[in-house]
């Protein structure tokens, strides 16, 4: 709750800043010195509220959707050694990082993955692939069940969400001010809104949709070494390269949506600069 409202603050001090800026600069008064009649700061409030209600109610649906687009089977009983075995493994390493214990789940895939997810980081879920479990030892299955322990230990399903929020305001925010910039100076439409403000619109909020992208995935990167290290002070740093390993040898594209992805353990061979994860050769090289 702390980092909701955290990241709430920062959106909002944002917001006035940028609000401030205007003001102070005269970038309100300039556009409209050129026929752009626009109320920036009520812009930027309905550009918060369109970018954080999709981020939010995705977050808030996050686990119901991962539990019925990945079929995932919830161990609520365990039925055999292996779900006794994971139970009690994601049990210890929960206490061990003072969350609650994170439902379990196995989901059927041959790719070894596994993902956490969940808004409540004392109510997440973390699932395995039956294909992770086949292939891997336990100390190595020890060691991605950690990693996601540690993502939800990190607030990390949270952290993204938020991130996604911010961006998602600035692209509605910089691309109807696009628009509209074009549509009154250039189309000189003079009341409402012409096909010209929402085709540049559009335009636009694709263009800076992926520039928003780049940046997020930037940030997804950078928590998959901090999930890395929080599984290494877990288990062991000789554990957790030693899975990575395993899924390096074993790589192929992940089995599951892209939302899933994000938060899985092998995310596949994405171009770089969109890849939600690092390649696994420096995830291996930042545990030596």
């Amino acid at each position: 709750m702390l980092r909701i409202l955290l990241f709430v603050g920062t959106n909002i001090a944002i917001i006035a800043l940028l609000s401030l800026t205007f003001s102070l600069f005269g970038i309100q008064g300039l556009l409209a010195q050129n026929g752009v009649d626009l109320n920036l700061t009520a812009l930027m409030v309905y550009s918060a509220v369109i970018g954080f209600s999709g981020a939010f109610i995705s977050l808030l649906i996050s686990k119901w959707m991962a539990k019925r687009s990945m079929r995932v089977h919830v161990i609520e009983q365990a039925t055999d050694s292996t779900e006794t075995w994971l139970l009690n493994t994601v049990s210890r390493l929960a206490k061990q990082s003072n969350i609650g214990m994170p439902e379990v789940g196995i989901f059927q895939s041959h790719s070894p993955n596994a993902f956490a997810t969940g808004w409540n980081r004392n109510n997440a879920l973390v699932a395995v692939s039956t294909g992770l479990i086949e292939s891997m030892n336990k100390d190595e299955v020890e060691a991605v069940l950690a990693h996601e322990v540690a993502h939800v230990a990190n607030g990390d399903m949270v952290t993204m969400t938020l991130l996604q929020g911010v961006m998602n305001t600035f692209v509605v925010f910089l691309s109807r001010i696009i628009g509209h910039t074009v549509d009154r100076v250039i189309f000189k439409v003079e009341r409402g809104h012409g096909p010209a403000f929402w085709i540049v619109s559009i335009i636009a909020e694709l263009i800076l949709g992926v520039l928003a992208m780049t940046i997020t995935m930037w940030f997804s990167r950078h928590r998959e070494y901090r999930a890395d290290a929080g599984a290494a002070k877990l288990v062991g740093k000789h554990k957790m390269r030693a899975a990575l390993m395993r899924l390096q040898a074993s790589q192929t594209g992940p089995d599951m949506p892209d939302e899933m992805a994000a938060f899985a353990i092998n995310a596949g061979k994405i171009h770089k600069l969109f890849a939600s994860h690092p390649p696994l050769s420096e995830r291996i090289k930042a545990l030596e």
